[in-house]
């Protein structure tokens, strides 16, 4: 340990380079599992929402999980 409690890495960070790549991953989660919940309500498999059996939340779902998945890519490639 050094002076200020943390424990040496080896290497310096710079100030964004300890957060890079976490927002895209953040988002990215929760654009898939959003999506995959929309899609389900959407095709009328959870009831008890506006969003049940209505077809436009069955397009919209599966379009914000494919944008989750662009998402999470982004954020793997910027945490190398």
């Amino acid at each position: 340990m050094n002076g200020d409690g943390a424990r040496p890495t080896g290497r310096t960070a710079t100030e964004g380079e300890t957060v890079k790549g976490w927002l895209p991953l953040t988002l990215g989660l929760l654009a898939v599992v959003l999506g995959a919940l929309w899609t389900v309500q959407g095709l009328g498999y959870v009831g008890g929402s506006v969003l049940t059996d209505q077809r436009i939340w069955a397009v919209l779902g599966p379009l914000l999980v494919l944008a989750g998945f662009g998402a999470l890519w982004l954020g793997m490639r910027a945490r190398r």
